[in-house]
């Protein structure tokens, strides 16, 4: 045997091999469980950073850095894979931007500038820790928690529509149950959205652009100063039901993200995560969204990712089980999982751990176990259909509160 041409045939198997497995390792480059759409060889474990984590984080550019290189640092020691990070909470941008002021969750104004681009930091050294970070983005809320009317600043476009003297542009954001929204109806603000996140996509690493379970507001299309976009509905002249419709203005802005986000990097993903009880996707009057389009047809998700917030033990107030408990509502959005192709995460509570959440039980569940999420993780794994967990928030795995609770997850994260 010519041993040297054997020890070399052997190493360049070995090289190559290796090769490969670096391909799939490497943040921001596709990896097997987030970006390719193909199979699942890992399973994603991420955890969601709010604006909230935002706004405890130092303005000045060294002060942020040494934050964000704490929490990172955290989620790797927490056996996370993937982060979750706000860019946009309040039709605001946490970096800068030609179609959206600058977060107030940065510098403590909305519209100043910080002098540095806390993004790039972000994506850049969660990819060197080796964590996917997705670029997460409420589309329509213009205020709520902590971001007030008076607090959105005057250049912003949305005061700009109703202070222009253009009545064109006047119903583009509208004032909903004393909150202020864009109006999905119309077009342009579609697109401003869709110019939104192809703006992020083309200008950092992001792994994906991940919407959360924000779209409609409630509306009550027999009272006038609750029925939201109905005149435009009225002006419309569509043969869809007002329902219909109003799921058709979510659909169209999804197909129009997806399209853009693949347009510029095929391999990054996109994803939503709704409110985890089906009934209330289905509902009439708030969300108009259409779980079921998105998850039988191609070309509007990669994955979905439904917050799930029950335990095993919830109930009705009539003491029956409750359709939304966990192990019933898995079993839920696994049939609809089976329709298409888009993978199954799923969003778990970690901020009920050891609350008094009530569940209408004599004492919740979440006071009376510590080891819900663990288990949770646990079925998802055993039912086959389940690609990965996050967890909301990152706060509530620094508060005592929830430690057991994570603890025992710990236990099962590889």
């Amino acid at each position: 045997m010519n041993y040297r041409r054997f020890f070399a045939g052997f190493l360049a198997v070995v090289m190559w091999f290796c090769n490969v497995l670096t391909v799939f390792a490497a943040p921001g480059e596709g990896s097997a469980f987030t970006a390719d759409g193909g199979g699942d060889s890992q399973e994603l474990r991420g955890v969601w950073i709010s604006y909230l984590d935002w706004n405890k984080l130092p303005a000045d550019e060294a002060g942020f850095k040494r934050g964000v290189d704490q929490i990172l640092e955290r989620c790797v020691a927490l056996k996370m894979n993937a982060v979750f990070v706000h860019v946009r909470s309040d039709c605001d941008a946490m970096y800068p931007s030609r179609y959206f002021p600058w977060s107030r969750f940065v510098t403590g104004t909305q519209g100043q500038d910080p002098g540095y681009d806390p993004l790039a930091y972000f994506v850049d050294t969660a990819h060197k820790r080796g964590l996917q970070f997705h670029a997460w983005i409420n589309p329509y809320r213009v205020t709520g928690n902590l971001n007030r009317w008076s607090q959105v600043a005057d250049e912003s476009f949305v005061k700009q529509w109703l202070a222009d003297g253009d009545s064109f542009n006047d119903r583009w954001v509208l004032k909903q149950n004393g909150e202020y929204y864009l109006n999905p109806a119309v077009e342009e603000v579609r697109q401003r959205i869709i110019d939104g996140v192809r703006e992020v996509v083309e200008n950092y690493d992001v792994d994906g652009i991940h919407f959360d379970d924000y779209f409609y507001p409630e509306v009550n299309d027999a009272d006038e100063n609750k029925w939201f976009d109905k005149p435009e509905y009225d002006k419309s002249g569509s043969a869809l039901t007002i329902t219909a419709w109003r799921r058709d203005n979510v659909n169209r802005l999804v197909r129009g993200v997806y399209q853009a986000v693949k347009e510029i990097r095929p391999k990054v993903q996109f994803g939503i995560s709704p409110e985890g009880n089906v009934a209330n996707l289905r509902s009439e009057n708030r969300l108009f969204v259409d779980i079921d389009t998105w998850l039988s047809g191609d070309g509007y998700v990669d994955y979905v990712m439904p917050q799930i917030y029950w335990g095993f033990e919830h109930r009705l107030s009539d003491g029956s089980p409750a359709p939304f408990a966990f192990s019933n509502n898995l079993k839920t959005w696994i049939q609809l999982k089976k329709k298409g192709n888009a993978r199954l995460y799923l969003g778990l509570a970690m901020y009920k751990a050891g609350s008094g959440t009530k569940d209408n039980n004599a004492v919740p569940e979440w006071l009376r176990r510590n080891d819900i999420i663990k288990r949770q993780v646990e079925e998802g794994r055993m039912s086959g259909q389940v690609s990965g967990y996050c967890f909301y928030a990152y706060s509530s795995f620094q508060e005592a509160a929830c430690q057991a609770e994570a603890a025992n997850l710990m236990k099962v994260l590889q």
